[in-house]
C-alpha cells in the first residue's frame, strides 16, 4: 500500500500556480511540434514553420472545445443545464474522447483551408499525440483523480483528496497501456521500404510503405481497445455493465477495424 500525497502543483508564483496537468498540455503541444518539424526537414509535408504553428493552434483549440463539450455526456447536470460551466476550464473536467474528436475536425478544416493531405498529417501527429496522452496519465496520477476501483492488493494506492481505501492506481497501467500503444505506431511510423545502407540523404528516402491513414487508424483502433480494457480498473459509473468511456471507446474499435479490413488490407498483410 502506497499513500498518494503529491502535490500537484509543481510550482507557485504568488497568485500563478504551475500545475503537472498543465505542464503535460503544454509538453504535448512542443512535441506535436517537433513531431512536425521533423516531418517538414524530411519532405513529407509541405508546410512552412508559420503554418505548423497554424496548425497546432488549430488542433489545440478543437482539443479544448471538443473535450468540455463532451463533459455534458459526463455530468449533465453541471454543463448540458449550465452551459456557462463549460468555459469554466480551470475547475478541471477534459474528456479525451471529445478532445480527439475535437483535434480531428479542427485538423481536417485546417487541411481543407490549405489543401493538404488530412490522412498524412493525422499519421504524422497519431505518435506524439498517444505519447502526450500517456504522460497526461501521470498527471492523473499526481492529482489524485480519475482513481481505480478498490482494491487491496501489494500495490495498491491511497488517494486521500478521494478516499481512504486503497485503489488500483489505474492511472499508471493506462498510462503503460498508451506508452505501448505510442512504440508500435513509433515503430509504424519509422518502417521503411529500403534496406539498410542504400539511403545516402533525407530525400533520397521513400514515402512510408503504408497507405495514407493507415497509422492513424492504428491509433483509433488500439487506444479504443486499450480504453476498454484499462477502465476494468477504473473508479466510473456504469451503463450496462460498462462505463461511458468503454462505450465510446467500442466505438472507436468497431470504425477502426471496418476501415482498417477494407481499406488497409494490403498494408495489413505487410505488417502480419
Amino acid at each position: 500500500m502506497w499513500i498518494n500525497n503529491l502535490n500537484p502543483v509543481l510550482l507557485q508564483l504568488g497568485f500563478l500556480q504551475i500545475r503537472w496537468y498543465g505542464l503535460v498540455y503544454v509538453l504535448g503541444f512542443f512535441l506535436a511540434a517537433w513531431w512536425l518539424f521533423q516531418a517538414q526537414k524530411k519532405h513529407k509535408i509541405e508546410l512552412d514553420s508559420e503554418g505548423i504553428w497554424d496548425l497546432l493552434f488549430y488542433i489545440m483549440l478543437g482539443i479544448l472545445i471538443g473535450s468540455r463539450v463532451f463533459m455534458i455526456f459526463w455530468n449533465p447536470e453541471i454543463y448540458l443545464f449550465h452551459p456557462l460551466n463549460l468555459f469554466k476550464i480551470w475547475e478541471g473536467g477534459m474528456s479525451f474522447h471529445g478532445g480527439f474528436v475535437g483535434s480531428i475536425i479542427a485538423c481536417y478544416f485546417y487541411c481543407q483551408k490549405k489543401k493538404l493531405n488530412f490522412w498524412v498529417i493525422a499519421d504524422i501527429l497519431s505518435a506524439p499525440i498517444i505519447l502526450a496522452l500517456a504522460l497526461g496519465r501521470i498527471a492523473n496520477f499526481i492529482n489524485g483523480e480519475l482513481v481505480g476501483r478498490v482494491w487491496n492488493g501489494s500495490w495498491c494506492v491511497v488517494f486521500p483528496n478521494y478516499d481512504n481505501l486503497c485503489r488500483h492506481p489505474n492511472m499508471i497501467y493506462s498510462f503503460v497501456e498508451r506508452f505501448t500503444v505510442f512504440l508500435w505506431l513509433w515503430s509504424l511510423s519509422v518502417r521503411k521500404t529500403f534496406t539498410p545502407g542504400q539511403v545516402t540523404s533525407v530525400r533520397d528516402q521513400p514515402p512510408s510503405p503504408f497507405a495514407a491513414g493507415f497509422i492513424f487508424w492504428n491509433l483509433v483502433l488500439w487506444e479504443g481497445v486499450g480504453r476498454i480494457l484499462m477502465d476494468y480498473f477504473r473508479e466510473d459509473i456504469l451503463y450496462y455493465g460498462w462505463s461511458l468511456g468503454q462505450w465510446f471507446s467500442l466505438i472507436m474499435v468497431i470504425v477502426a477495424t471496418v476501415i482498417l479490413i477494407k481499406k488497409y488490407r494490403q498494408d495489413l498483410k505487410t505488417i502480419f
